[in-house]
């Protein structure tokens, strides 16, 4: 299945932490992830987690159960897909910090997105959702722990006491929370390799990362979704890791949820270019230098923001990426076999409407300007989608409600599908405004006599 790909083991990441998919849906895409050529999993639960105890007010309304987890492991298995959970356990802590029982840990009182690295306690908070996590994944052999995007690190109180202290820095206190978080990952079980987001090592001092022994412990991954990636200065990065003592390395690439927090179906071509320059990166490495690669399909870009592009929307684009990195190119072959199992006679990557966005953009459409033969373009369509539009509404819903749970659907339609079908009112009305010409003015009244006062006529 791998054939020449520089990337031995290529990962599919879940973010549930928005519209997360029912089981029965994960049944029917897991057969199709492993024939496009995937061999695991990133599953970053959040939420959707089914912590016990005292982290059971974690839970989301449609959290899985523990049964539901061993059943998605098994599918898994059953499509021989690895599975590596992902735990936050620094920033992206929003889930957690939330709420009112665990504010107090926080880095920066009013905002919940950042662990406070110097209580004991916060330890022993992450150390309990990880004990959870393996113990309902008994065969995992890495573990995610997040820690990207640590925001406000170093801002507050006890944080600022501590870099008052000579040789302390906000990297030092960053390293030593991740070293404390593997350690007790290594502790708990040490057949476990954590992983972390490679973000906050990107511009630490060699001698410091090298110092601080978390290249001992972790893995990191190098994630960048931009479809210009520099690719000499990721290479110049991974050369930078292997000096300072980190003995394996993994890439990150995007299939969605990368170009934008409310974007509703992913640009294609965007996500190829970045796959391609990911390609660039590791054959200009010997064979193997990377570990793998995870594709990742962020649904948030953080716990509070909007949902972007839905798993089912964005299926497309992970075949397409997925093809491309086995076949080293996105050729007529990769793209045959795409619409093939996927069912399409073309794999759409068309760019948004542009009779629309050229010829009737807002500006024209304040000045009511528009090419004559624009509006053969856009009217006929535009009224042919409003007449159907209960009906595909009714369709979409019934859609998904097949794969997502009541939240979601709800969450979808208020935020992509009523706007939707008042701007398409609103294009309809400023056409027709434009479409109809204006009735002449009426003409001049009849001039009158000169001198005669017409008021005054019988």
């Amino acid at each position: 299945m791998s054939g020449s790909t520089p990337f031995k083991m290529r990962l599919v990441h879940l973010d549930l932490k928005g519209a997360p998919p029912k089981v029965s849906y994960l049944s029917e895409i897991f057969p199709l992830f492993r024939a496009l050529g995937a061999n695991g999993l990133l599953i970053e639960y959040e939420d959707m987690f089914p912590y016990e105890g005292p982290l059971r007010l974690l839970r989301a309304k449609y959290a899985y159960s523990p049964s539901e987890i061993k059943e998605i492991l098994h599918l898994a298995g059953l499509n021989e897909l690895e599975v590596i959970p992902l735990v936050q356990t620094f920033g992206h802590m929003e889930f957690v910090l939330k709420h009112a029982a665990f504010a107090h840990l926080r880095e920066v009182g009013p905002f919940p997105c950042t662990l406070n690295p110097h209580e004991a306690e916060s330890l022993a908070l992450v150390g309990a959702m990880i004990d959870q996590v393996l113990e309902l994944h008994p065969g995992a052999r890495w573990l995610h722990v997040g820690c990207d995007e640590v925001y406000y690190l170093g801002e507050g109180e006890a944080s600022r006491r501590w870099l008052q202290q000579e040789q302390n820095s906000t990297g030092k206190l960053c390293l030593s929370h991740m070293r404390a978080v593997a350690s007790h990952v290594q502790t708990q079980r040490p057949s476990v390799t954590p992983l972390v987001w490679d973000d906050m090592l990107r511009d630490l001092p060699e001698d410091q990362l090298a110092a601080s022994g978390v290249p001992q412990l972790v893995e990191p991954v190098l994630w960048d979704y931009a479809a210009d990636l520099d690719v000499h200065g990721k290479v110049l990065l991974m050369q930078k890791y292997w000096r300072c003592g980190f003995p394996r390395l993994w890439a990150a690439s995007a299939f969605k949820g990368a170009t934008g927090p409310s974007q509703a179906v992913p640009p294609i071509r965007h996500h190829l270019r970045n796959h391609v320059q990911w390609l660039q990166v590791a054959g200009s490495r010997p064979t193997d230098s990377l570990q793998g690669i995870i594709l990742t399909g962020w649904q948030r870009y953080d716990h509070f923001s909007v949902l972007c592009e839905l798993l089912p929307a964005g299926v497309p684009s992970l075949a397409a990426c997925l093809q491309l990195l086995l076949h080293g190119g996105f050729d007529g072959d990769a793209k045959a076999k795409v619409e093939n199992l996927l069912g399409i006679s073309n794999l759409e990557m068309m760019d948004p409407v542009r009779y629309v966005t050229g010829w009737f953009s807002p500006y024209h459409r304040r000045r009511k300007l528009i090419h004559p033969v624009m509006v053969q373009h856009i009217q006929p369509a535009a009224l042919s989608l409003l007449a159907q539009w209960s009906t595909l509404v009714r369709e979409l819903e019934v859609a998904l409600q097949l794969a997502f749970y009541p939240d979601a659907v709800e969450e979808w339609l208020e935020e992509n599908v009523h706007p939707s079908l008042q701007r398409l009112q609103a294009l309809l009305q400023d056409l027709s405004e434009v479409a109809t010409p204006s009735p002449p003015p009426p003409p001049p009244p009849p001039p009158t006599s000169p001198g005669r006062d017409t008021a005054q006529d019988p």
